[in-house]
Order: structure tokens, then C-alpha cells, then sequence
């Protein structure tokens, strides 16, 4: 790389460790469902209530992340995002109850736009021949705060139960959710100083009409000959639109027939991402893994297992992205996410649940398994069937505190198929629409529109994901594991047809580029056909 590329890159990658922070924060959670569930006394509902608050906070700051971002700048918009991150964070960790933790969780949601901002934000600054790497650093540190999470729960569940010393004196035993919650609170208050070192976007500057500190940060970033072909370009862009608009007129802008074609990919892809289902597996990660029957340790160890995944696969997206392109990974990527949900639909539909004498005894010294003969010998066809069994013989409490045992002990299952299934599920998500997603929403939407644009389509994918996240639990008690993961195969496939006919190929394209044949696919079905196929 050379002094531009470098300078682009040191830029992209702080602002994408907001991604970091949003994986933390996200995946730490998963490792504390039990934990809060028995200490608040939490229903199906009030659990998916503190996973999914987050979700429902970011939906109200996704309403105004587009105003924030074109009247304060991109940097600005993320110095608040990482400051509500490190306020979530603590509050969290000293939340006395169930409210409070939710509140707290809240606010981190409105933290979540870091996303779209960040997208925003290293699309605006990296080289076109570097974009799709450079904005591709937002999902890698993502899964890179997945997978520092998920070891970071299992490391402090395993001291947790290991009866040292220093881990009573320091409260890891007592208070292990909270110990996990904190894990966020660092890395958090690192970003917000860092984020202090970067310059505003130049495309924002010029918007604005700052002209002279738009070539200084572009004099970073790129050879002083092009710069001002490139201000030239961006400001005929930005002629087709005024960021001095009011929030109706910029909305009413996205319905200019010129911008169809874009809108629609962006519509597409902002509803397949989230259905796929990749924040209820991820998001309760633990849980999803006690449902095979292999323990909450084993669970534990698992969800490692997947952050790992995670983070290889993206790495591998990170290198094909600007070499094989857009459109051949997303559609590999979604053929091999339906295959592998259809394969753990199959394995949990084919799952029997029976407690025989010598399970029984095995569960003696953690349940009353007198209370358990009205379950003995019984051989129940699903999930759903034996829980309710579960809850009416040891009462909602006690059956949601063994619930990992009591699977454990009944369940026969093709664990292999399942687990594999799983897995590859994961890899193919982070192989394909985790990151693309936030490549074509940096990519496809004209200067003029896309500090509303970007917002609004993360908007619809943070709806999308809250309804996923806050229903799961509520899911997985009443529809059970295989119905859960064959409703995501389906909807996967649905949106593998839809964007196999949609989706254009971006490489290599400068966001000016792309606008010019996008608004000609929007102007002609045949041009819309050859772009797409390109």
C-alpha cells in the first residue's frame, strides 16, 4: 500500500473497532440469559426483553442518525455513539434489576448505528479499489468482538465454578453476569479517545460547502492531482439533492425514480440479512447449543467454537470481496445458509426426548426426581412436547434452571448433523450478507441521499432483528428448534431468488460510478438487466 492507502486504512480501522464494541456488546449478553433469568425471575417475554433492548433502542436512533450525520458529520455522529456505548456499559454492569438492566441495554442500542455510520463513514474515505476490504472491517471486528466475548464468558464461567480463592474475593462467583457485562466497559472508553485522532468525511465537507478543509483531509488520502476531479464529481452528485432539506424532503428524495434501482437492492438485502436468523443463534448462543443436549459447559465451549468460525470466514470474505466480487460470494454465501438450516431443521424434527431410570438417576443430586415419574419412560416427539411435560411436573422455575441437564439426559439427536449445520450456517452468513450488506449500502446510494438512505435501510434491518432477538425465546418454548430454523431456511431461500435476480457486481466501481449506472438500470428494464448481470 502506499502513504494514501495507509492513511485510509489507519482511518477505516478505528472507526470500524466500533464494530468491536457493537460484537462485544452484542454476543456478551448471550452468556448471562441463564444467569439474570434466575435471578430476576424472567419470563420467555421479559428475556427476549433484556436480549432484544438494544434492538428496540436502535430503532429510535436510526429516526435521526441520518440528521445527526448530515448536520454534526460523520465524526461527530460516532464520538456520541461510542459515548453511549461506554455509558450502556457501565449502567449494565451495576443494574439492581430487571428495569434498570433493560434501560440500561436501551441505551447501548442507540449506539448501534455505529454500523451504519461506520459503513458511512470508510466508504467516504477509502479508495475505490479498497472499499469493499476497507468497509469489510466493520463486520471482521464485529466477529472479532463475537469471539472475544463468547471466550471471554466461557473464561470467566470457568473460574466461576473452579473454587479459587481469588475468584470469591473479587465477586466472579457471585456476580458472574455482571463480570461479564464489564468485559465491554474498556475497549469502549479506548474507542471513544481514538475516534478523537480521525478527520470529518471530505464528501461531508464539501456537502457543507468547506471546500478548503475537505482538500487538506483528501490531501491525506489521495494524490494532490486528482483531488479536484474528485471535488468536481462529488459536488455534481451532491447537485442532485441539498442537505439543507427538511427530514420530509430528504425521505421524499428517496423516491426519486432515478434512485429506484438502488432502493430496491437496499430494500432486499436489508430484510434478507436480519431474517436469516443469525442474531437469535448468535445473540443466545449458549441456549441455542443447550437445545442438542450437550451442556452448558459444552455449550459454552461451542459458542467459542462459533466466534472462531466467525472471525475465519470473514477473514476470508475481507480477501474475496474485491477479487471474485459482490455478487458471486452472496450468492454462494445464501445457497449454502438455506442448505445448512434445512439440515438443522431436519436434525431437531427427527429428535426424540425420553428419561429412562438411569437418566433419572444421573439427575439426582441437581433435581427432586420424584418429580420426575410422570416423565418416566415416555418418549416425547419434540422439544415443545417434552418442556411442557417438564413445566408441568417441576413447576416454570425449577424447569427453566435444568432445563441443559434435562435435555441432556433425554434428548437423542443426530448432534453431528446438527452442530454442522449450525457451524455452517455461521460461516456462510460471514461469508456473505454479513458483510456485503454494509459493502453495497456504502456502495449504491448517490452522496445526495445517502446520510438518509444508509439510516433508513439499517432502520428496516434493526426492526427486522428486534422482532428476531425479542420472540426467540418465546419461539423456541412454543414452536420448538425445528420449526424456528426451517422458518429461517425458507426465508433464505426466498431471499437467495430475490437478490440472484437483483443484485448488480459493484467491484472496483467508484461510488460515482455506480450511481450513474444504477440511475440508468432505473431508467430502462434492459439497462437494469445488463447492470445486474456485469
Amino acid at each position: 500500500m502506499n502513504s494514501y492507502q495507509l492513511t485510509a486504512f489507519r482511518y477505516a480501522l478505528i472507526v470500524a473497532l466500533g464494530g468491536f464494541i457493537f460484537g462485544l456488546d452484542a454476543a456478551l449478553i448471550s452468556g448471562t440469559v441463564r444467569f439474570i433469568s434466575t435471578e430476576f425471575g424472567l419470563s420467555d417475554l421479559q428475556v427476549g426483553a433484556v436480549v432484544s433492548a438494544p434492538g428496540f433502542g436502535v430503532i429510535f436512533a436510526l429516526l435521526v442518525t441520518g440528521q445527526i450525520c448530515n448536520r454534526l458529520g460523520r465524526k461527530n455522529a460516532l464520538l456520541i455513539i461510542a459515548a453511549l456505548y461506554l455509558v450502556s456499559a457501565l449502567t449494565s454492569v451495576v443494574a439492581p434489576n430487571f428495569e434498570l438492566l433493560v434501560a440500561a441495554r436501551f441505551l447501548g442500542g442507540l449506539a448501534f448505528t455505529s454500523l451504519s455510520v461506520a459503513s458511512m463513514y470508510i466508504g467516504e474515505v477509502s479508495p475505490p479499489e479498497m472499499r469493499g476490504k476497507l468497509v469489510s472491517m466493520n463486520q471482521i471486528n464485529i466477529v472479532f468482538g463475537l469471539s472475544a466475548a463468547y471466550f471471554a464468558n466461557y473464561a470467566i464461567l470457568q473460574a466461576s465454578n473452579s473454587g479459587a480463592d481469588w475468584v470469591d474475593s473479587v465477586g466472579i462467583t457471585a456476580y458472574t453476569w455482571r463480570w461479564m457485562l464489564a468485559v465491554e466497559v474498556v475497549p469502549a472508553a479506548i474507542w471513544l479517545g481514538l475516534l478523537l485522532t480521525i478527520p470529518e468525511s471530505p464528501r461531508w465537507l464539501i456537502l457543507k460547502g468547506r471546500l478548503d478543509d475537505a482538500r487538506r483531509v483528501m490531501a491525506r488520502i489521495m494524490p494532490l492531482a486528482t483531488i479536484e476531479q474528485h471535488i468536481s464529481e462529488i459536488r455534481e452528485s451532491a447537485s442532485h439533492g441539498h442537505a439543507d432539506k427538511n427530514l420530509r424532503a430528504q425521505i421524499a428524495d428517496l423516491f426519486d425514480p432515478r434512485i429506484r434501482t438502488a432502493m430496491i437492492i437496499g430494500l432486499t438485502v436489508a430484510i434478507v440479512q436480519p431474517i436469516t436468523g443469525i442474531n437469535a443463534i448468535m445473540f443466545y448462543a449458549p441456549t441455542v447449543f443447550e437445545q442438542v443436549g450437550i451442556g452448558t459447559d459444552a455449550a459454552f465451549m461451542q459458542s467459542v467454537i462459533v466466534g472462531l468460525v466467525s472471525v475465519v470466514f470473514t477473514l476470508i470474505a475481507l480477501v474475496l470481496i474485491d477479487r471474485l466480487g459482490r455478487r458471486p460470494l452472496m450468492m454462494f454465501g445464501l445457497a449454502w445458509a438455506a442448505l445448512s438450516l434445512f439440515a438443522c431443521s431436519w436434525g431437531f424434527a427427527d429428535a426424540v426426548y425420553l428419561l429412562d431410570a438411569e437418566a433419572l438417576a444421573q439427575l439426582a443430586d441437581k433435581v427432586d426426581v420424584s418429580l420426575l415419574q410422570g416423565a418416566l419412560g415416555i418418549e416425547y416427539s419434540s422439544d415443545v412436547m417434552f418442556k411442557e411435560a417438564l413445566r408441568g411436573l417441576l413447576g416454570d422455575t425449577a424447569a427453566r434452571a435444568y432445563e441443559s441437564d434435562l435435555l441432556q439426559s433425554a434428548i437423542h439427536i443426530n448432534t453431528t448433523l446438527v452442530l454442522l449445520g449450525i457451524t455452517g450456517f455461521i460461516a456462510a452468513f460471514h461469508i456473505s450478507v454479513g458483510p456485503i450488506m454494509w459493502v453495497l449500502f456504502s456502495e449504491i446510494f448517490p452522496i445526495h441521499v445517502r446520510g438518509i438512505a444508509i439510516p433508513c435501510f439499517a432502520l428496516l434491518t434493526a426492526v427486522v432483528n428486534y422482532f428476531v432477538q425479542q420472540f426467540f425465546p418465546w419461539q423456541l418454548t412454543n414452536m420448538g428448534a425445528a420449526e424456528i430454523f426451517l422458518f429461517y431456511a425458507v426465508a433464505v431461500t426466498i431471499g437467495l431468488v430475490a437478490l440472484f435476480k437483483l443484485l448488480p457486481e459493484t467491484k472496483n466501481k467508484s461510488i460515482e460510478e455506480i450511481e450513474i449506472a444504477l440511475g440508468s438500470a432505473s431508467a430502462s428494464p434492459v439497462a437494469a438487466h445488463s447492470v445486474v448481470m456485469k
